[in-house]
């Protein structure tokens, strides 16, 4: 099975290039949502650790943002509690799809919690950052200071872009994305 892991800056269309190779997708910020709605012992630690900004399960991503940007040292205790249970659905994916040619890690901070081994290719989807901010701006739930606060936590893209083995520029068309796709499975297989 060949792994394929997604990298890039926050916005710049990871989940979007993910999902158009057409392979399974273990997509981590959709496990992260399914932990704060279902997962108890996350919660019970959430509130052990953070008394005063976690009250009720299930975990509200509001009280989560208000805590990160409250207490500058919160976010690292979050991915320290949530990520070895990410890390456990990961493992179930793998093992659910272990008989698929090729699967897509969507995973924010991949290389920062090594999670991938050496023979994984690694994508880096580069976006304009003007782009980027434009298409943030638009969430609902966008907030500048939160956003900084999670690049905080990234390695930087040039790192990222050096590591990879193939790199994708995202200019947010169709288009543009599959013909890099395309391009990228024809030489791996």
């Amino acid at each position: 099975m060949i792994k394929i892991g997604i990298l890039g800056d926050i916005g710049s269309g990871k989940s979007y290039v993910a999902k158009n190779f057409g392979y399974p997708v273990f997509d981590a910020d959709y496990e992260v949502s399914i932990i704060y709605k279902e997962n108890r012992t996350v919660f019970k630690k959430f509130k052990k650790v953070f008394p005063k900004y976690i009250n009720s399960f299930p975990i509200k991503k509001t009280e989560l943002t208000k805590l990160i940007l409250v207490d500058k040292n919160s976010l690292k205790k979050i991915v320290k509690i949530v990520h070895p249970e990410v890390r456990k659905k990961m493992k179930i994916f793998e093992r659910k799809n272990k008989n698929q040619k090729i699967i897509v890690m969507d995973i924010p901070l991949l290389l920062e919690n090594k999670i991938n081994k050496k023979k994984d290719i690694l994508v880096f989807v580069q976006s304009r950052k003007s782009e980027i901010l434009k298409r943030l701006k638009k969430r609902s739930n966008f907030n500048k200071k939160l956003f900084n606060k999670f690049k905080l936590l990234q390695l930087p893209l040039d790192y990222k872009k050096k590591r990879s083995d193939f790199i994708i520029k995202n200019d947010f068309s169709k288009k543009t994305v599959q013909r890099g796709i395309k391009i990228i499975l024809e030489k791996i297989n």
